[in-house]
């Protein structure tokens, strides 16, 4: 699996002007299903994205997790993160089947939500419009 982790002070995914989901502070995580990813990569990664301390402590140093602040998830699939750029026009034939992409997006979902951090989401497929707020900045890139 492959993920975009964004530090947000909020932010939020319109599908056809209806808001399917929106945080304050916490993640934005942009998710790809690879080929051959499976539901034990999607709780790998979970439990990792859960772990990680990119949120500030009260000296100022990226020392917290999102569950430390009480943070929220925005997640958001995103077959483009497959991109191969060898050429002019990316190619996405390592992302996974779009079956497999939902099936796995779904699942890294409820991994998150498993972990004690509340969830809001995107739709698997759809055109989004996504707004954020980029927290220091703050953006983090994910291969598992």
């Amino acid at each position: 699996m492959r993920a975009v982790i964004q530090r947000v002070s909020r932010a939020s995914v319109t599908v056809d002007g209806t808001v399917t989901g929106e945080i304050g502070p916490g993640m934005l995580i942009l998710i790809c299903a690879m080929q051959g990813d499976d539901e034990a990569k999607a709780d790998q990664m979970a439990a990792k994205i859960a772990k990680l301390r990119i949120f500030k402590d009260e000296a100022g140093k990226m020392n917290k997790s999102i569950r430390d602040i009480g943070g929220s998830a925005l997640i958001v699939s995103q077959f483009t993160l497959a991109a191969d750029l060898r050429g002019n026009r990316p190619g996405f034939s390592t992302a996974a089947a779009p079956a497999d992409g939902d099936r796995l997006y779904q699942h890294f979902t409820k991994a998150i939500a498993a972990e004690g951090i509340p969830t809001a989401n995107g739709i698997f497929g759809a055109d989004m419009d996504v707004s954020l707020n980029n927290d220091g900045p703050v953006t983090i890139w994910m291969d598992m």
